[in-house]
């Protein structure tokens, strides 16, 4: 159900549905039916055009321009925008949109619900121009006058001491447990999105989709270096698939031996989800939640209590650069196509110092 304070009027255009289906549901009043000239098209192929380009946004990000969608309707409805002027939108309309809700969300969250729009406009084949100067100040200033609440602490960054606390607290003979403590040392040294090596729910896992025993491969280089390779299905920012690989570590969060002891208590199938535990008289594949349900549990008992998902990745990159491991490298390993890594670098002075010394 709709907020009693986001709710649309009621429009033929705008069937109720999941909010990752709207960008595709929600209709414009006109679609490129109404602007195809000198070809046919017909019903079959305007749904298959949607279709194929509404898979190119992964399901999460769907899940935002929905909301997103939402409240840009709801706008319209207020201001009693007409149908035909609400796509394709002006750059007053938008900057109007982004203006009135500044205050009310957050910076990073108002730019989402702008890219939403602008997902919808292309999806249905409309018009998106923009001064984009004037889009990005409003943007700029919509996040400095952003409310308090609507900024959270930054993540921390889990670290290898805190992994190992952490490990010290898992029972590895327990299946669970040994799945958890395995997920977390490949997520942890794969720099990997917590996603990727889970499911979102119990029902949710797709061999197309989601990592399997059968996606583990080891290689090694010329100077007898091992890397165990994991193919990854499909991720955020790449329907094709991207390998990710760690190498063994030192100490108790040592990925392979984490791996190992998984694979030896658990025998998750072959083409099943790679973490997935014995549950009663089957296997049950480890979801987002339950796993970071655990590790933030043990988290709060030994006084950690602002350990987030996304602090995994955080740590790793963190970890990396203080190993002296080069930026681009660690830039690669973390699959990010650009500067945007660099957000990660909460520790400027620790990681630059070896650099900026007397003698480097």
């Amino acid at each position: 159900p709709y907020r009693t304070d986001l709710t649309p009027l009621p429009s033929t255009l705008r069937r109720h549905c999941l909010a990752r289906d709207r960008l595709h549901l929600w209709r414009p009043s006109k679609s490129r039916l109404d602007n195809a000239v000198g070809i046919k098209l017909s019903e079959t192929d305007l749904d298959r055009i949607l279709h194929v380009i509404n898979v190119s946004w992964a399901q999460g990000t769907r899940d935002v321009y929905g909301a997103g969608l939402l409240v840009f309707h709801v706008f319209c409805d207020l201001r009693q925008i007409p149908e035909d002027e609400r796509c394709p939108a002006s750059p007053l309309l938008i900057i109007t949109f982004i203006s009135s809700c500044a205050g009310s969300y957050a910076g990073t969250r108002l730019g989402n619900y702008v890219f939403a729009i602008k997902a919808w406009h292309v999806l249905h084949g409309a018009i998106w121009s923009m001064n984009d100067a004037e889009i990005k100040a409003t943007l700029t200033g919509a996040t400095i006058l952003a409310p308090p609440a609507s900024k959270r602490p930054k993540r921390a960054p889990v670290t290898i001491n805190l992994m190992e606390q952490i490990f010290a607290k898992l029972n590895l003979e327990d299946p669970f447990d040994a799945a958890v403590g395995s997920c977390f040392s490949t997520t942890f040294y794969t720099v990997a999105r917590t996603g990727e090596f889970t499911v979102p729910s119990l029902n949710a896992f797709v061999s197309s989709s989601h990592v399997k025993p059968s996606d583990v491969s080891t290689r090694t280089d010329r100077n007898n270096l091992e890397v165990t390779v994991f193919r990854l299905p499909k991720t955020k920012c790449a329907a094709q698939g991207e390998d990710v690989f760690w190498s063994e570590q030192n100490g108790t969060t040592d990925p392979k031996a984490s791996l190992a002891n998984h694979l030896r208590i658990n025998s998750p199938p072959e083409n099943g989800h790679l973490f997935a535990y014995r549950h009663g008289k089957g296997h049950r594949s480890l979801t987002k939640r339950a796993f970071l349900d655990r590790i933030q549990t043990i988290a709060v008992s030994i006084g950690e209590d602002n350990l987030k998902g996304h602090g995994i990745r955080i740590g790793a990159t963190l970890e990396y650069l203080l190993r002296g491991v080069p930026f681009d490298v660690v830039k690669s390993l973390g699959r990010w196509a650009s500067e945007a890594f660099v957000l990660y670098l909460r520790q400027h002075a620790v990681i630059i110092a070896p650099y900026i010394q007397n003698h480097p």
